[in-house]
């Protein structure tokens, strides 16, 4: 079972072992949302469905939200639901991976650890590994898959709503990490929500300091230093991550699980609530 990373090569034994496998293509673009479903019709691993951030890994204006934000999370049920009829069962080894800075496919690797699915791993290093490797590429849509027989679990990491993190704010006992770009941590651009700046207290860790120049995770002991120097002295345990809408965050979270610092929780809401949310505080700088 792989469960935070896997390798290009690690995936094509997979494939060729015939294991029980669903490999899901979540290329995305925040500022030009189709592109994304165009890329995945373009090139993509063999058999892998497309998983669209807005269509697909957040919930609609028609049907009941888990979460705020401009990125809000569907009920564990119907995301459940989508699962199941994308094929994935107990027991099958789900794969994730997008072209853009593991930016997006992390989303759905937590997700399914929020609905239970502990065997989903993100492919290290994305498209472009799997093509630096000679892995196989097909183009257009692929054929609808046979419904599996997902069954919704305990969620298997945590969650952070805008009421715990302003009960708390300020307390020892927790350590918010934005995984933000530093200007628009710090508030000096800000081009997707209606204020700049950040939740006061808060740590700034771009997720792209997560990866080499190849691409890939940086490798687990150089991560545990980086973020052991970024909490200087706190304990991993209290850390939330956070970012815009709660999808650039994952990445944080992932690295510090592949670090060997644990999995932590996610504040899905995350800054697009928090500013849009009255009454409470906001810092820049």
């Amino acid at each position: 079972m792989y469960t935070t990373l896997v390798s290009a090569p690690q995936l094509q034994q997979l494939i060729e072992a015939r294991a029980p496998l669903r490999v899901f293509d979540c290329s995305f673009d925040l500022m030009n949302p189709p592109a994304g479903a165009d890329q995945y019709l373009q090139a993509h691993v063999p058999g892998a469905l497309h998983a669209d951030l807005e269509r697909d890994l957040s919930a609609h204006a028609d049907a009941g939200r888990a979460s705020g934000g401009r990125h809000p999370l569907p009920t564990r049920e119907s995301f459940a639901t989508w699962l199941a009829q994308a094929g994935v069962a107990p027991g099958v080894q789900v794969v994730v991976y997008d072209r853009q800075g593991v930016n997006y496919c992390a989303r759905l690797w937590w997700m399914l650890k929020w609905c239970g699915h502990e065997a989903v791993a993100v492919l290290d290093g994305g498209l472009q590994a799997w093509q630096a490797a000679g892995g196989a590429l097909e183009a257009g849509p692929a054929a609808a898959p046979a419904p599996g027989a997902f069954a919704l679990q305990d969620a298997l990491t945590g969650t952070a709503s805008t009421a715990d993190i302003a009960r708390r704010l300020g307390a020892t006992g927790l350590t918010l990490i934005d995984a933000r770009a530093s200007a628009r941590f710090r508030g000096e651009v800000e081009p997707l929500d209606p204020v700049a700046g950040h939740i006061p207290g808060a740590l700034n860790r771009p997720f792209t300091d997560n990866l080499g120049p190849d691409g890939r995770f940086k490798p687990r002991a150089q991560l545990r230093t980086e973020f052991e120097r970024l909490l200087a002295g706190r304990d991993p345990a209290t850390v939330v991550h956070h970012c815009g809408s709660g999808v650039s965050a994952v990445p944080n979270l992932l690295a510090m699980e592949v670090a060997g610092l644990g999995r932590h929780t996610l504040y899905p809401g995350s800054w697009s609530e928090w500013c849009t949310t009255p009454g409470l505080p906001c810092a820049q700088g």
